[in-house]
């Protein structure tokens, strides 16, 4: 018996360097690959791919597994979130999964061609295969209710298509309101903070901001993406990415929100890593994170008190404004194009047009040639506005390239687990805003390790909530926070 488990060991350990070989090669595809490099490592994807997905589901594997006896409690959570894994996994024919790889390689740099150039029409034909593989992977691991749970359940275990319409349900209404009332008020004149930033100096202060606040450089770094990401192979190797545009908190809250994500993994136990114990549990916690650290503290008045005379050193043509100008500046809430530079208030709106158009698509009553005209038609409802382009539009996000479809409606989770997760922090360590301001994050960093990061997949994410937090996923404390927050800023 002793020995399956060390098999098991064995058989995860060879899995999880193909997984590992799989991510270096995608973060290079994503910063540092050269255009020609496109055909080569969509093969090499295809066929890592192939091998990492026929060793997880080998029979030697399932054997192993069979046989193996747990010896304490992270022994039986191992068995428990493998036996996970292979289940899903050996639903899923290998060919489709190879094929999937390749074409996720090729459509990336058709996506990134298509949002330069404005041409829709040329990554069509990749994105509507993209979409009839998430049917066929739907079909292969099977759904009761909705075709969406199949996949949305990839990302977050146990959650169903049902439970995104609920959470859209409860917020919705209190956050249009809000959004209402706030429209009412003098528009805040955040024109600023767009310009032509120097990039060597905002990279300058973002990394020194995030070095301060606990991201490890010794085991990671920061480069540039076309879509911000983060991405690693051990807790001593994770890396993230940021951009810079003509917006200075582009660059500013894109790299704290993935830093957010950073510490998640380089706060995981040491005795787990590379193991299927480690790295976040679920899309929806790890959002919580990179949401709670990009929001709630990089958002804050106390924020700024602490970090503004540093950003104004490095751009004095912002120094005017003061700490409390800046920040009722990139709290300004107004209805745009761009998920990830909405304000806290439009983003889950911006992910109900994702949620509406994923589900039609892969319902079949809507046709991929005929996602721009949703989409602005979406945009037009939820938001008041019409993308003059497909690039501010249907182009804007990464994930569908990938092959990450059932995604989205996680990140509207983790906007409401951040200030769940943020309201019980702050009943045990204190005043939070006091050691925002002075610049000690340890406090804050060394509680979400001890209750969340080091937890890992332990626990399957809904009893992780239940654990930290007392009660289920619950959208109070965030409306309550939205409500507090910018009843202040905007004197309501």
């Amino acid at each position: 018996m002793e020995n399956a488990l060390h098999t098991l060991r064995e058989r995860l350990a060879d899995a999880n360097a193909l997984g590992s070989a799989l991510a270096i090669m995608d973060w290079d595809q994503q910063t540092y690959m050269p255009k020609g490099g496109a055909d080569a490592r969509s093969e090499h994807m295809g066929i890592l791919s192939r091998m990492h997905h026929e060793t997880l589901v080998a029979d030697e594997t399932r054997a192993a597994l069979d046989a193996a006896v747990a010896e304490n409690e992270d022994d039986v959570a191992l068995l428990r979130v493998v036996r996970r894994e292979l289940d899903l996994k050996t639903k899923i024919p290998t060919a489709l999964v190879e094929e999937k790889a390749r074409l996720s390689a090729s459509a990336h740099e058709a996506w990134v061609e298509a949002r330069a150039n404005n041409t829709f029409s040329s990554f069509a034909p990749l994105l509507e295969r993209m979409f009839e593989i998430a049917r066929e992977e739907a079909e292969h691991l099977g759904y009761e209710a909705d075709i969406y749970d199949a996949l949305l359940d990839q990302y977050e275990e146990g959650a169903t298509a049902a439970e995104v319409r609920t959470m859209f349900d409860a917020v919705r209404g209190p956050q249009v309101e809000l959004i209402r009332r706030i429209g009412e008020q003098p528009a805040t004149d955040d024109s600023v903070l767009y310009g032509d930033w120097d990039i060597p100096s905002q990279k300058r202060f973002t990394e020194s901001i995030l070095k301060k606040m606990g991201y490890d450089f010794n085991r990671g770094r920061q480069d540039i993406a076309p879509h911000p990401f983060c991405t690693g192979w051990s807790i001593g190797d994770i890396r993230i990415t940021t951009r810079y545009k003509d917006y200075l908190g582009s660059s500013i809250f894109g790299s704290l929100h993935e830093m957010g994500h950073a510490v998640y993994e380089q706060g995981q136990r040491p005795e787990w890593d590379l193991t299927p114990l480690a790295g976040g549990v679920s899309l929806g916690l790890h959002e919580s994170q990179s949401r709670l650290w990009e929001n709630i503290v990089g958002r804050s008045l106390p924020f700024w008190k602490w970090a503004f005379p540093e950003l104004s050193a490095e751009f004095p043509a912002i120094s005017h404004l003061g700490p409390e100008g800046f920040y009722k500046a990139i709290n300004r809430v107004q209805p745009s194009f761009i998920r990830v530079e909405a304000d806290e208030l439009t983003y889950n709106l911006h992910v109900m047009v994702r949620f509406e158009i994923e589900s039609s698509i892969l319902k079949g009553t809507l046709a991929v040639a005929d996602m721009p005209e949703a989409w602005n038609a979406l945009y037009e409802s939820y938001l008041g506005v019409h993308p003059p382009t497909d690039s501010l539009g249907c182009l804007q996000d990464v994930h569908w390239s990938m092959g990450s479809i059932g995604y989205f409606p996680t990140y509207s989770m983790g906007n409401l687990l951040s200030y769940q997760i943020w309201r019980k922090l702050q009943s045990e360590i204190g005043d939070t805003d006091a050691l925002i301001e002075a610049g000690e994050f340890a406090p804050i960093l060394g509680w979400l390790q001890e209750n969340i990061y080091q937890a890992g997949c332990k626990y399957p994410p809904k009893e992780l909530v239940q654990r930290v937090t007392g009660k289920p996923m619950d959208p109070t404390d965030y409306i309550d926070g939205l409500n507090a927050k910018y009843s202040d800023i905007y004197g309501l």
